[in-house]
């Protein structure tokens, strides 16, 4: 099977699968020159973390005194919010007694408070530190703000998919809605499916077990050799079966 690219933008504190693409690809593209919505939530400033036995939103705040549109790597957080002190206490309060507290919020406490303005250095700065954390590659990493990306949509996916020398590209859940699988092949790139299955883990905090939440989450449950493990298993079970089957 010819290299695997993910592209993905670059979120907050994303989840599980997030770190599961970065695992199953050769090269993952941080998506980051790409516009940010004008209105509503983004990823791209919010995740949810268990807070009073419930999944509940840790969002930044996000400046949004502009004209016209941006694009992620344009995009600051509100200098005059303290939201990251408001989400170091959250997790201060409903994490503190899960067995990975201290591990998780020695790594987590800094990038969370780290200074930087601007969004997607932030998030990839972030996301970077956490995936290395992990024992993840890191230096499968790159931008998309650094690449000779061209087109719109599917065809900015397979530009930036042939510019790091990838010919195959991984989708994520619910990505039929919008990736067009004949400008993928029309342009010699194998369309794969990630297909993750959420892994449930012993969670504290909760009656029951709640998906999708941060990575940070299953750090406090877990701990980083744990949830390391675990998504590279996932990875490479998957990457196996796509590549030899069975």
């Amino acid at each position: 099977m010819p290299n695997l690219v993910a592209i993905h933008q670059p979120n907050f504190f994303p989840w599980l699968g997030y770190f599961d693409k970065i695992a199953r690809a050769d090269i993952f593209v941080f998506l980051d020159d790409v516009q940010f919505p004008k209105k509503g939530g983004s990823w791209s400033s919010r995740v949810k973390i268990v807070m009073n036995g419930a999944a509940s939103w840790a969002s930044a705040a996000i400046d949004r005194d502009y004209h016209g549109t941006r694009n992620i790597n344009q995009m600051n957080f509100l200098a005059t919010n303290p939201w990251r002190l408001k989400i170091f206490r959250s997790l201060e309060t409903n994490y503190r007694k899960h067995p990975h507290y201290k591990s998780t919020m020695d790594v987590v406490e800094p990038l969370l408070k780290n200074t930087e303005a601007n969004i997607a250095a932030y998030n990839i700065h972030a996301v970077t530190a956490l995936a290395q954390h992990l024992g993840l590659d890191t230096t499968k990493l790159r931008q998309s703000s650094d690449l000779p990306g061209t087109g719109h949509s599917n065809e900015l996916l397979c530009s930036l998919t042939h510019a790091v020398g990838g010919g195959a590209y991984v989708c994520g859940g619910g990505a039929d809605g919008y990736q067009d699988e004949s400008v993928f092949k029309a342009s010699g790139i194998e369309l794969v499916r990630q297909e993750f299955v959420h892994p449930i883990y012993p969670q504290a905090g909760v009656n029951e077990f709640v998906p999708g939440l941060s990575i940070v989450d299953a750090l406090m449950n877990h701990g980083a050799a744990a949830v390391g493990a675990l998504i590279e298993k996932t990875a490479l079970k998957a990457t196996f079966t796509e590549r030899y089957g069975g």
